[in-house]
């Protein structure tokens, strides 16, 4: 299957960094107009931009966790776009510790970015899209939120919160021409998991059926399908991209 998504406009939030950095430059790629945000490393953000210069590439720094700011966001983004076609909520961060240890500050920061972002972010994408009666929003989710693993208890709860606001979103949007999927990808060979012990990435890599970590243009391809409109009857859905963990 080939992608055309020529005349897309495309928000991808964690968009400069590993599977969101695969992500925008599937869609680029593809001949979409992308807008990534990012809120931290400003290298990488410089170094996506000078290697897409040209391309319809915008690169936006603000803290999704903050409703004031994803608002103000989509203020600016709807005086220059007509319309927004996809929105892929793919920014996330770790604070790993065992519950008893973890400090609250941890626990907020997860569920802020992970899931309120996903909230926030996906609030204005929805008014945005149903100006035009269509749209697909993507939720990166996790295996975490299905198992659970240990020590990572706000992880784990963000990413469970993100698959049931996917489901209700789904049928609230339906009827408006826009669907709503989740990818949870396994553990994928990005930073992410880079402060990842040794034997613990062997032992991760043993529980792995494919008996490898994924690379993120594989999840960017099953993110592509679910943005396509050949997705269309595809909503309220969980794709996991694990190699069968």
């Amino acid at each position: 299957m080939k992608f055309d998504f020529k005349e897309y406009n495309v928000v991808v939030t964690g968009g400069t960094r590993g599977i969101g950095k695969a992500v925008t430059e599937a869609f680029l790629k593809a001949g979409a107009s992308v807008t990534a945000i990012f809120h931290g490393n400003q290298a990488a953000a410089d170094q996506l931009k000078q290697a897409w210069a040209g391309h319809p590439l915008e690169i936006v720094k603000f803290d999704i966790s903050d409703y004031s700011q994803a608002e103000s966001f989509y203020k600016e983004y709807d005086a220059k776009h007509k319309s927004l076609e996809v929105l892929v909520n793919n920014a996330g961060i770790r604070k790993d510790n065992v519950l008893g240890m973890m400090p609250p500050q941890d626990w907020n920061a997860v569920i802020a970015t992970n899931l309120t972002g996903t909230f926030n972010m996906s609030k204005f994408a929805v008014q945005k899209m149903m100006q035009n009666k269509f749209g697909r929003i993507i939720n990166i989710t996790s295996p975490s939120g299905k198992f659970g693993f240990a020590g990572q208890s706000n992880y784990a709860a963000a990413k469970a919160g993100q698959v049931a606001l996917t489901m209700s979103l789904a049928k609230e949007t339906a009827r408006r021409g826009i669907t709503v999927n989740a990818v949870s990808p396994g553990f994928i060979d990005t930073e992410f998991i880079g402060d990842l012990p040794e034997e613990a990435k062997k032992a991760f890599i043993q529980q792995i059926p494919l008996k490898r970590f994924g690379r993120p243009e594989e999840v960017a391809n099953a993110i592509l399908f679910l943005a396509s409109k050949e997705s269309s009857y595809v909503t309220g859905s969980v794709l996991e991209v694990t190699g069968g963990l």
